[in-house]
């Protein structure tokens, strides 16, 4: 499992550093996933030098590498805003009025699902299910789950005005 968005920004990439974390967990049986999961802990992201570095100490394609990293939606090929919104799009909060809820941040950001302001202040996301379904519509910002969620709430949680 990832662990949740730090609010705080990530080191820049340092191929040294990868390369130890790499080594760290290249002895693990399955060790693509855990290797993945630290590099992106340390550097924020996965981007292509990521990708090659992993997929030539482990003896892999950057092919099966990359198929990996954009599999699992919680891996970046670009760093996230200082910033992380997540709105849940699953029954229960589409219900509630989430639908309404992405057009009305998105409106207010200047930014569409999956992107990050110019400023690099704000990454906007979907998910589906926050396991909050009694408290729909529902978010999580820098990894505190929000129920009840409204435009209001989101945005001052990051500073921005409504």
């Amino acid at each position: 499992m990832l662990k949740k968005h730090s609010p705080h920004f990530h080191d820049d990439w340092d191929p040294e550093s990868a390369r130890g974390i790499i080594e760290q967990y290249k002895g693990l049986e399955g060790p693509l996933l855990p290797i993945l999961n630290a590099l992106q802990e340390r550097f924020g992201h996965l981007g292509d030098p990521a990708v090659r570095l992993v997929a030539e100490i482990l003896n892999l394609t950057r092919a099966e590498v990359h198929g990996v990293v954009s599999f699992y939606h919680d891996y970046r090929r670009e760093p996230a805003g200082r910033h992380v919104i997540k709105v849940c799009r699953a029954e229960a909060c589409q219900s509630m009025g989430c639908e309404d809820l992405v057009g009305r941040l998105e409106r207010a950001l200047g930014i569409h699902l999956s992107e990050t302001t110019h400023d690099r202040r704000v990454t906007l996301e979907e998910v589906y299910c926050l396991g909050n379904c009694a408290l729909s519509p529902s978010a999580m910002v820098d990894g505190e789950l929000l129920g009840r969620a409204s435009e209001e709430k989101i945005l001052a949680a990051v500073g921005e005005q409504a």
